[in-house]
C-alpha cells in the first residue's frame, strides 16, 4: 500500500504552500484520480508520492516504509512514473524506449541481454505497439508515444503506475484508446494506479477512487462516485455540472452547464 499522511509541501524555501495535509492510501489494484483545477497540487502530489520531492511535513510510505529512504533503483523495481510529455533528445526508437525501462533490474555497466529484450517486445504486445518497435520515437504520434512510454513503465515490472494526465493533447479516439489499455492492465495484471487528470469523466471511466483538491488542501476523497458530485464541482470549478449515471457507459458523466453564480 501507499500511503501519504498529512503532507505539506512548498516550493522556495518554505513559502507559499503548494501543498497542505493532504493524505491519500492507495491500496492494491486501485486506481486512484488526483482532481482538481490548475494550481490545485495535482502534479506536485504526483511527484512526491514518487519520491522525486521531498515533503516539508508529513510522511509518504510504501508498504510501511518511507518512499524517500529507498534506494532508486529498488524504487524503480516497485514504481513506474509515466510523465505527462515524454522528449527523447537522441534518435531512439520504440524498441530502445521501452528497453530502458529494464534498468532497475540491471547490474552496473551490464547491458541488455535476451530475458530483457524479450520482455520489452512483450510488452509493446500488451500495449498494442509492437509494430512501432523499428520507428523511431520522434516520429510517432501523441497517443503512439504515450502508449511506447506505458510499454516502458511496464517493462519495469513495477506493480504501480503513477501517470501525470495521460490522455492530454490526444484526440478522443487516442483517450479512449489509452483509458481501456490502462483499465485492461489494471484488470489482468493488478497493478494500482494513481493519474492526475483535468478530465473528470476519464476519471469516472478509470478511477475506483478520487481525491479531490483544492488550493492545496482535499476537498473531497473517496469513491469516485462519492466525489464527482454536482456539489463538489461547483465547490471546487465554480461551475454547476450535470452529473448522472450513464447507462452504456456504465460510469458517471459529468455535462458542465454553466458558470455558478
Amino acid at each position: 500500500m501507499l500511503q501519504a499522511r498529512d503532507v505539506t509541501f512548498a516550493y522556495g524555501g518554505g513559502r507559499g504552500r503548494v501543498l497542505d495535509g493532504v493524505s491519500i492510501d492507495v491500496d492494491r489494484g486501485a486506481i486512484v484520480g488526483l482532481l482538481g483545477p490548475n494550481g490545485s497540487g495535482k502534479t506536485t502530489m504526483l511527484k512526491l508520492l514518487a519520491g522525486l520531492f521531498q515533503p516539508l511535513s508529513g510522511s509518504i510510505t510504501l508498504d510501511g516504509r518511507a518512499v524517500g529512504s529507498l534506494p532508486r533503483r529498488e524504487l524503480a523495481r516497485r514504481m513506474a512514473v509515466v510523465p505527462q510529455e515524454t522528449h527523447s533528445t537522441f534518435d531512439f526508437t520504440a524498441l530502445d524506449i521501452v528497453l530502458m525501462g529494464r534498468y532497475p533490474h540491471l547490474g552496473a555497466f551490464e547491458l541488455e541481454g535476451a530475458n530483457d529484450l524479450a520482455i520489452a517486445r512483450e510488452m509493446l504486445m500488451a500495449t498494442g505497439t509492437a509494430g512501432l518497435e523499428g520507428r523511431r520515437f520522434a516520429t510517432l504520434s501523441g497517443g503512439e508515444k504515450q502508449r511506447v512510454v506505458i510499454a516502458g513503465a511496464l517493462a519495469q515490472a513495477a506493480e504501480m503506475l503513477l501517470l501525470d494526465e495521460p490522455t492530454a493533447s490526444l484526440d478522443l479516439g487516442y483517450q479512449l484508446e489509452l483509458a481501456l489499455l490502462l483499465q485492461r492492465l489494471n484488470r489482468e495484471r493488478g497493478m494500482a494506479m494513481v493519474l492526475s487528470t483535468h478530465d473528470l469523466n476519464i476519471a469516472a471511466l478509470l478511477c475506483t477512487h478520487a481525491v479531490l483538491l483544492k488550493d492545496g488542501r482535499v476537498l473531497a476523497r473517496g469513491a469516485i462516485e462519492s466525489v464527482l458530485t454536482e456539489a463538489n464541482i461547483r465547490s471546487v470549478y465554480g461551475v454547476e455540472a450535470d452529473v448522472r449515471f450513464h447507462d452504456r457507459a456504465r460510469h458517471v458523466t459529468v455535462v458542465p452547464i454553466a458558470r455558478a453564480d
